[in-house]
């Protein structure tokens, strides 16, 4: 059966939703710890801990993990809580590298040697942990994903899309479609910067290109929760940011696989794009940078699609911890906290100017 695209946002966004199934969302929390951070405004939400990794925390000797505080009743966990950065950073890769040499979750087969931020709700760095541990965790991820695309009048809507199908022998999502330029988000990175390095590394697309064609468009949010088929361990909470680039290129640029992530790119007219959607092809959060492209570009309206306003809702969902995302129109660069029922605002730009609003070209560093 063909899938939609609620079908398809299903599949990403996947953590219930109170106010839409109470139920759900409860039956959900029941097997979590929050982790909570705290600072001198008080604790708020940073993460989510399932029940086994709680378990297996109370395992791992004090001199390994440091201080925690467990409360069993409100289910929530303190740790980390060192004087600096660098200390918490250090502190958080000898658990991580505790629970690896001991074999205690088989996500950490998957070692990349990179290391991934946790923000707080000043939009202070408060850690670094190795991508592979950081999703035990339960803390926001974050990561860039760019659509090349060429224009054609004789194409429906006038366009086609570059669309790269993935290795055999990726780890994850392995011989699924992809989104032209896709990559994490490592500590202290710059998104656009890390658009440039993906786009050579993955796709041997020339900087100079990419530096004056690629459109900042804004970033989605949603929250997923894995798969034991697809990263090696199933039930783990994936709160994720993703910022979103648009890059027209000419018809003599053509994206060429360089450093194996990629098998082959296909140049697609939109009605191939749709076809493949319905047919569950691509990997899960790039069908839905897919579906937020096709609204952005006027492709996909209230007109043929009837729950085009949910779409938009759960593209940009709100997520209950520090995250980079922005909201209201490019070039506002907020991050938004949620904690409790309080939003806190503070400029992600000071952080990432890149990333704060070039409606237009980021070429020349030019910034708006």
């Amino acid at each position: 059966m063909a899938k939609t695209s609620i079908d398809l946002i299903d599949e990403v966004d996947m953590f219930p939703y109170a106010e839409t199934d109470p139920d759900a969302f409860t039956k959900m929390n029941a097997g979590l710890y929050t982790l909570v951070w705290r600072d001198s405004q008080g604790t708020y939400p940073i993460g989510y801990i399932l029940d086994r990794v709680a378990r297996e925390l109370h395992q791992v000797p004090e001199e390994v993990r440091g201080e925690m505080e467990c409360d069993d009743e409100k289910k929530t966990i303190v740790l980390f809580q060192e004087h600096t950065e660098e200390q918490r950073t250090r502190r958080a890769a000898t658990l991580a590298d505790y629970w690896r040499k001991n074999g205690t979750f088989p996500l950490l087969r998957r070692w990349r040697d990179e290391l991934w931020p946790v923000y707080g709700r000043s939009g202070e760095l408060l850690f670094s942990m190795e991508r592979a541990a950081i999703g035990l965790l339960g803390t926001v991820r974050y990561g860039v994903h760019m659509i090349a695309y060429v224009k054609d009048d004789a194409a429906p809507h006038g366009i086609r899309l570059w669309v790269p199908t993935r290795a055999r022998d990726k780890a994850t999502f392995p011989g699924m479609l992809d989104n032209t330029v896709a990559g994490g988000l490592m500590t202290g990175e710059d998104p656009f910067e890390c658009v440039i390095r993906e786009a050579d590394e993955e796709a041997s697309l020339p900087d100079d290109i990419v530096r004056k064609g690629a459109k900042f468009v804004g970033n989605v949010t949603y929250i997923y929760i894995t798969d034991e088929g697809q990263v090696g361990e199933g039930g783990f909470i994936y709160p994720e940011c993703q910022w979103l680039y648009d890059l027209e290129l000419p018809n003599n640029v053509i994206p060429q696989p360089k450093d194996g992530e990629a098998e082959k790119f296909d140049l697609c007219d939109v009605n191939q794009v749709k076809a493949d959607l319905a047919e569950g092809r691509f990997k899960s959060n790039c069908a839905l940078v897919t579906l937020d492209f096709f609204i952005r570009h006027g492709i996909l309206t209230d007109g043929d699609e009837p729950e085009i306003e949910q779409i938009k809702r759960r593209v940009r969902r709100d997520i209950p911890f520090p995250d980079q995302a922005h909201r209201g129109e490019i070039g506002s660069s907020t991050l938004r906290i949620i904690g409790g029922n309080k939003a806190v605002f503070a400029w992600v730009s000071l952080m990432w100017p890149r990333a704060s609003g070039n409606t237009k070209a980021h070429g020349g560093g030019e910034e708006l």
